[in-house]
């Protein structure tokens, strides 16, 4: 499953619609953080491996597509 994911700084929120994620983290998007973060909180609300979880683009914006594997 292909997401769009819509970063937000500072905040702690998972909200899912349709297609799209909003998601709030604490990182710093400094050497790759802010990326583990947004996987770790993803995988985790699927309850899903981290390992399932793969940022497609967008590694350097707040506007990512993630894709989800099964």
């Amino acid at each position: 499953m292909i997401y769009k994911v819509h970063v937000e700084f500072s905040k702690d929120v998972l909200e899912i619609i349709n297609d799209e994620i909003i998601i709030g983290i604490k990182s710093k998007p400094i050497k790759g953080e802010a990326n583990k973060e947004i996987i770790k909180k993803i995988a985790k609300h699927f309850k899903i491996s981290t390992a399932l979880v793969q940022i497609k683009s967008g590694h350097k914006t707040s506007e990512k597509i993630i894709e989800i594997s099964q």
